[in-house]
């Protein structure tokens, strides 16, 4: 942040230049939130498929079960 306001300080710096710093800021924060928040969205969509396919398996063990009798 502090690079930003020195690129605004700084009377001989582009707009690029300084548009640029914005977009390096905004990115760092997003990318950080996105980071922060993985692991709890992959829990939640792994989870979710774990507890769906579980039962699966059981049906199928347990109608070779039936079969085998």
């Amino acid at each position: 942040m502090d690079d930003v306001i020195n690129a605004l300080l700084d009377k001989g710096a582009s707009a690029n230049d300084i548009s640029d710093k914005i977009k390096d800021v905004l990115f760092a924060k997003s990318a950080k939130r996105v980071d922060d928040i993985k692991p709890d969205v992959s829990s939640n969509l792994f989870a979710d498929q774990e507890t769906e396919s579980e039962p699966e398996a059981t049906n199928e063990v347990d109608q070779e079960e039936e079969s085998n009798d």
